[in-house]
């Protein structure tokens, strides 16, 4: 795949941020979409297209009928869409529902509409069997498997990747992906790095994989991704 047009919805995350500097780096064009205009600086100082966009917004209007045209328009033409948003820390159970299920849901719709097949979601370890209590993690890590689930059931040509614990270290630029690994960490550098890698490879579609630091090569990331057993 050649250079390409990307939207990454959460596009002021501090992954996101990184996989931004990263596509733009090697001559892609990146949309980062962004709840708070006041962002917009910082997004278009990385080299993004930044288009102010409110998924939980888009939702709930979508909900009286009202088709989200704007998120349609950004979509429409573009090569891949990658959601790194979420409610972030100190947010309640209410928000990780709206935003990491709900928001995703709204994204894929979208993506569906549009045309753009190609999405990669950031999920996260523990999606797997996330626990059932009522603590705010834990309604997260479900909120997280359902935008999961609810990505495969679409019919989109998805990647699914699931960071272990994040850390801001610097990138080692070596990681260890499988469908399942020992709990672990990982540096978002590399998580951005990974996300990069397996953009601009289709092969990449239709697996889920986690993701922490090890001895592979972020460069051999997607063939080693590309040779898991695909998504049932």
């Amino acid at each position: 795949m050649g250079d390409v047009n990307i939207v990454i919805a959460g596009g002021h995350g501090q992954i996101a941020r990184r996989l931004t500097l990263l596509l733009v780096a090697r001559g892609d064009e990146v949309t980062a979409l962004v709840r708070n205009p006041d962002h917009v600086q910082d997004v278009s100082a990385d080299g993004a297209t930044a288009v102010v966009i409110d998924l939980e917004a888009i939702e709930s209007s979508a909900t009286d009928g009202e088709a989200p045209d704007t998120l349609d328009e950004v979509l429409t033409g573009a090569d891949a869409v990658v959601f790194a948003a979420g409610a972030g820390p100190g947010s309640g159970a209410e928000r990780k529902r709206s935003v990491d299920f709900q928001g995703a849901a709204t994204l894929v719709d979208a993506a569906a509409r549009s045309g753009c097949r190609r999405f990669v979601m950031v999920s996260a370890m523990g999606t797997d069997r996330p626990p059932q209590d009522d603590e705010v993690f834990s309604v997260y890590l479900r909120a997280k498997a359902d935008a999961d689930t609810y990505l495969r059931a679409a019919g989109l040509d998805h990647t699914i990747v699931r960071p272990g614990g994040l850390t801001d270290e610097p990138g080692t630029g070596r990681v260890q992906v499988a469908r399942q690994v020992d709990p672990g960490a990982i540096s978002r550098d590399d998580v951005a790095a990974v996300l990069a890698a397996v953009l601009h490879e289709p092969s990449t579609a239709g697996r889920t994989f986690q993701l922490v630091a090890g001895d592979t090569p972020v460069e051999d990331a997607a063939a080693v991704v590309s040779g898991l057993d695909p998504d049932s």
